[in-house]
């Protein structure tokens, strides 16, 4: 796409199915790498990422010819398919359907890179729904309560 500059940063996040505490501290390096490789392999840049047994957080510089939807649906399909070839949960691991992405601006990097660090800090005071549902309101994303996250049954 010769011609064509741009800056586009995305803040995605994307919980696991019925916002259950699946995947190991342990293995948190290791899916992490495994999703900077699927990211990178799409040309796209990762800026920051975290994630904590019930979800995850991305930043990434996004091409402007990709689909952000085409690149969250790989992330989830590759990492989920990761994390069962290895055996990190009893049973099967799903990403739970659907994910929040928000636009920042370069400016504002900075501070959304270290509240991606900070993850781990920030929830001990405030739970993954609650901080969703604040980002949500912050951007002023319509939502609709029963949509936002799917329970398991049981």
């Amino acid at each position: 796409m010769a011609n064509t500059y741009t800056q586009i940063y995305i803040h995605v996040v994307f919980a696991v199915e019925g916002r259950q505490n699946l995947i190991p501290l342990e293995h948190n390096a290791e899916l992490q790498k495994y999703i900077t490789g699927i990211i990178s392999s799409q040309n796209h840049k990762l800026i920051a990422i975290n994630n904590l047994p019930d979800h995850l957080h991305l930043l990434i510089g996004l091409r402007p010819d990709a689909s952000l939807s085409d690149l969250v649906r790989d992330i989830k399909a590759f990492s989920a398919k990761f994390i069962n070839e290895r055996r990190w949960v009893a049973g099967r691991f799903f990403w739970q359907e659907g994910f929040g992405a928000f636009s920042h601006a370069r400016s504002q990097l900075d501070t959304v890179i270290r509240y991606i660090q900070n993850q781990p800090k920030h929830h001990q005071k405030k739970s993954f729904r609650d901080e969703y549902i604040e980002l949500l309101k912050k951007f002023e994303v319509d939502y609709d309560q029963r949509y936002i996250f799917k329970k398991i049954a049981g």
